[in-house]
C-alpha cells in the first residue's frame, strides 16, 4: 500500500507595524518588543511549524507599514491551512500591556508552494 504525503504550505507572514507603536512616548516601546518575543517564541513552538526565517526591513524602510512592504517576514512551512490561522490568531492573544498585540502590528499570511525547478529544465 502507498501512502501519499502531503508537502507542507509555504508560508510568508507578512508583518506591518502600526502608527499605534510610533505613537507611543519614547522608550515605552519595549512591552511591545516583549509582546513580539512572545508571539515570536509561540509561533516557533506551535505543532506543525517550522520556521524557515525571518527578516527584518527596518532598515531602508521607516515608519508604520499597513500594506506592502512590510517591515517583518517570516517564512515557515506550515502543515495545514488552520495552523495558519492559528499563528496568526497569536496576534489577537499576545499580551502587551492592557491590549493585545495586533494594536501595534498587524499580519497576513501568503500561502503558496516550494518553488521547485523541473528536472528537465536544471542546467
Amino acid at each position: 500500500m502507498t501512502q501519499t504525503t502531503q508537502e507542507p504550505l509555504r508560508v510568508v507572514f507578512c508583518i506591518g507595524i502600526t502608527q499605534n507603536f510610533f505613537d507611543l512616548p519614547t522608550g515605552e516601546g519595549l512591552s511591545v518588543w516583549k509582546g513580539f518575543s512572545q508571539m515570536m517564541g509561540s509561533l516557533g513552538a506551535m505543532p506543525g511549524i517550522t520556521v524557515l526565517g525571518a527578516m527584518d526591513d527596518d532598515r531602508l524602510m521607516v515608519g508604520p507599514s499597513t500594506t506592502s512592504p512590510w517591515t517583518v517576514y517570516i517564512m515557515a512551512d506550515v502543515d495545514c491551512h488552520q495552523s495558519v490561522i492559528d499563528a496568526c490568531n497569536l496576534f489577537r492573544t499576545t499580551p502587551v500591556g492592557e491590549y493585545s498585540l495586533w494594536r501595534y502590528a498587524r499580519v497576513e499570511a501568503r500561502i503558496g508552494r516550494p518553488l521547485t525547478i523541473p528536472d528537465a529544465a536544471r542546467v
